[in-house]
């Protein structure tokens, strides 16, 4: 019965404009008394970072900026959340429209220029759920005037540390403008070691993950990578939205200006989460996402390097019966290899997906 209403909900959210829609399903996924999710078979357990996840199907940065709906995602079946990107002072982000649906490619189109609340307000509930069970990330940026933008992403960490299950530092948002540039080899190993020294003085210890774009050159992967061994970072999540424009089937809103994610976007951050894992060499897991709206599109981000896997723009046209079927498709291709766990599994296929 809950599936029905869901289905006729989803239904109801499309129909209305995009990113009012969105808002209105971060309250109902809040507020609507929908049971909880089975527990998960002990067979998707993962320990990645230091964190023992349930199980390896996350909600990606994005989908809850301000830290609205943890607790109501975990219970839904994710095996983490993660908030964000938040910046220290609240930002209005870019002029709308902004949000823009593909429906024939099953894509999404954004610009939304890290539009959020700020530190103090998300920061309020994170400290207000402190103590509760569950894997909570806090994805960290920085303001589109701040005169230096690596000071405000050390000024994530700080204020995050007591809380937060670990941190992703987003380079990779193509909606902020010079942002990618902190993705140069340089600047980076400045922007890591400043925050890697405020996380390392915090009272405790949390991850620190780094987020790259689907675009990057292989000789940029190649340089992103060396520092990221080199400060020993925790883990890299693969990847961000796309600038480019594959193979759409859509004639409204492909003119539009932002990041591209959803389905067409599968194949290129696929590829480029497999090259990543060739060259991490097993240094640190990564987090798979981009364009996963199936089980066999998450068990295909495993192989490909993933450990641990993220969505977000396929919940727009799935809805929440797509965790279920993420982690049944992964438990299905775990018994099918007779493992038991998903460890043996990742980057089965890394060098195929990086050749192809």
């Amino acid at each position: 019965m809950f599936g029905i209403l869901e289905q006729i909900a989803q239904q109801a959210l499309h129909l209305m404009d995009p990113e009012d829609g969105h808002r209105l399903a971060i309250k109902g996924l809040r507020f609507a008394p929908r049971p909880p999710a089975r527990p998960d078979d002990k067979r998707l357990a993962v320990s990645a970072f230091g964190l023992a996840f349930p199980n390896p199907v996350g909600i990606a940065a994005g989908f809850d900026k301000n830290g609205e709906a943890l607790d109501a995602a975990l219970r839904a079946g994710c095996g983490f959340a993660e908030a964000g990107t938040v910046t220290p002072r609240p930002q209005e982000g870019n002029p709308r429209p902004r949000l823009f649906r593909l429906h024939a490619d099953t894509a999404v189109i954004n610009r939304m220029g890290f539009n959020n609340e700020g530190h103090d307000a998300v920061l309020a509930r994170f400290k207000a759920r402190a103590g509760r069970p569950g894997i909570v990330g806090i994805n960290v940026g920085a303001n589109k005037d701040a005169s230096d933008r690596i000071a405000d992403y050390v000024a994530g960490i700080r204020a995050f540390a007591p809380y937060a299950s670990y941190f992703t530092v987003n380079v990779s948002s193509p909606n902020t403008p010079g942002l990618r540039d902190l993705q140069q080899k340089g600047v980076l190993d400045e922007l890591l070691g400043r925050v890697l020294e405020a996380r390392d003085a915090a009272s405790v210890r949390r991850p620190v993950l780094l987020k790259i774009a689907p675009d990057l050159a292989l000789g940029d992967l190649d340089d992103i990578v060396a520092v990221a061994r080199a400060r020993a970072i925790d883990g890299m999540i693969v990847s961000n939205t796309t600038i480019t424009r594959p193979d759409l089937k859509s004639r409204a809103h492909v003119g539009e200006a932002g990041g591209l994610s959803g389905a067409p976007l599968f194949r290129l951050a696929t590829k480029m989460l497999a090259e990543t894992y060739l060259r991490v060499e097993g240094a640190f897991p990564l987090i798979g996402v981009g364009g996963i709206s199936s089980g066999a599109d998450a068990v295909a981000k495993v192989r490909a390097g993933a450990t641990l896997l993220q969505v977000y723009s396929a919940l727009v046209f799935k809805g929440l019966s797509l965790i279920g079927e993420m982690k049944s498709g992964v438990l299905a291709e775990i018994v099918r290899e007779k493992a038991d766990s998903v460890t043996p599994l990742i980057g089965r296929d890394a060098e195929a997906v990086s050749r192809s």
